[in-house]
């Protein structure tokens, strides 16, 4: 996140193959970064976590969680116990250009409750997550939603692309 993150995305707490891989969404089967790609219209899912990351930045994009810690056997929310969350107020509060705050999931959303207050729009979005069985493109229609709060973004077709070199 920067001073030009427009669209903040909160997911819960990332799940087992997340925290030893150090990386959001690093389940192979959660959704996250193809929803993402087709939504930003921008190549994730083949390239590298930090191009991943780069890329959500340039497009104004910034994640983080809604919960700071908890305990947890297993990787589904439903197993959240002793829940601590993140200061959201506090968040939102020092990214200027923030229009909208979206929810990874209905775990995640129960953090609006700390935004009431907010001018910015809140938007509930399916889960990502393999957990959560909802068809890739019921799931895409709804994402399609964060469109609103990006700006245009560049057709990026690969990951491999570097500008300023030739073959």
């Amino acid at each position: 996140m920067n001073d030009s993150t427009r669209l903040l995305i909160l997911g819960s707490l990332p799940g087992d193959a997340s925290l030893v891989a150090a990386r959001y969404y690093a389940h192979p089967r959660n959704q996250f970064w193809r929803l993402l790609e087709a939504v930003l219209g921008v190549a994730l899912v083949d390239c590298d976590y930090d191009e991943r990351l780069q890329r959500l930045l340039e497009n104004g994009v910034g994640l983080w969680d809604v919960v700071g810690q908890a305990a947890r056997r297993g990787s589904l929310d439903t197993a959240l116990r002793d829940i601590t969350y993140n200061n959201l107020t506090e968040l939102v509060g020092r990214l200027p250009a923030l229009q909208a705050v979206a929810f990874n999931g209905q775990t995640a959303a129960r953090g609006r409750r700390q935004l009431l207050d907010w001018d910015g729009d809140l938007v509930i979005l399916p889960s990502s997550s393999p957990a959560h069985t909802m068809a890739f493109e019921t799931k895409l229609a709804e994402w399609r939603a964060l469109v609103h709060y990006l700006p245009d973004a560049p057709a990026l077709l690969d990951c491999n692309i570097h500008l300023g070199e030739h073959d």
